[in-house]
């Protein structure tokens, strides 16, 4: 295993763990607790995970991450969640789905739903910037794909810039479901990225309806970029076990938060 290998190795065990120690992380990946040492910091100085005296942790500020990175955490959450989030569609609909791991979730539950595909016409259209999200609704014959053009990032693999709003000014959404990385009752959702708050912007516009899917670690917080007010958030769906504070800071906000 390389150094650029045993790095991400590293992410993922720390992303899925929380928490890892360097005594076991060298053992688990056959390296010498000097190696481990300089590898955790290296990554804390790109600020990646935290140091902690004598291993690791996840670290709480929220972090642009790659995508693979985020996956592991929380995702019987998110797989609660998705599933909450999928049966609010019904057969007809045209959906937005923008990128993210939790939207990833919505995505397969919704492939899954053999009731929307029972006519043999594409039961719902499904518009999203994500290109691994267009990579798995396409061969479902219930769904139809509708993607923006753009210029895609690593981190996310969310179509972002000028080419991508072009087509979301051209279309209207039933419902969106939105990913963020933070989302704070008094000043809305949030996005590390400019150019994604800014295609997601729209994408909020363009809908009826919209859904914020998020697990209770991006509740309460802000990241970098705003991407919509709390007011233009219909509802938010969270995994169970949030704080009731917070749940009423964004119910006395106007939005409706269902838990899964």
């Amino acid at each position: 295993m390389n150094r650029h290998e045993r790095l991400s190795k590293l992410l993922d065990i720390v992303g899925q763990r929380e928490r890892a120690d360097v005594e076991e992380l060298a053992a688990e990946l056959d390296v010498s607790a000097a190696t481990i040492r300089r590898d955790l910091d290296h990554l804390a100085e790109q600020q990646l995970l935290a140091r902690t005296r004598g291993g690791a942790v996840a670290t709480s500020i929220a972090y642009d991450l790659p995508l693979r990175h985020k996956a592991a955490r929380h995702a019987p959450e998110k797989q609660r969640i998705s599933a909450a989030a999928a049966r609010l569609v019904q057969p007809g609909m045209v959906i937005g789905l923008n990128g993210g791991t939790t939207t990833t979730e919505v995505a397969r539950s919704l492939a899954t739903r053999p009731d929307l595909g029972e006519h043999g016409d594409p039961g719902i259209t499904v518009v999203t910037n994500a290109l691994n999200i267009a990579n798995e609704l396409v061969v479902r014959p219930h769904v139809k794909i509708v993607v923006t053009g753009g210029v895609a990032r690593q981190q996310s693999f969310e179509l972002t810039g000028p080419l991508a709003t072009h087509i979301l000014q051209e279309i209207t959404l039933d419902l969106l479901f939105l990913g963020v990385d933070a989302i704070d009752p008094e000043h809305g959702a949030y996005a590390h990225h400019e150019g994604e708050a800014s295609i997601n912007r729209l994408m909020a516009s363009r809908a009826a309806r919209v859904v914020v899917v998020a697990d209770s670690s991006k509740l309460n917080r802000r990241a970098f970029a705003q991407i919509c007010a709390t007011d233009t958030i219909d509802t938010l769906i969270t995994n169970t076990g949030v704080d009731a504070e917070v749940v009423q800071a964004f119910e006395a906000a106007g939005t409706t938060v269902l838990t899964a």
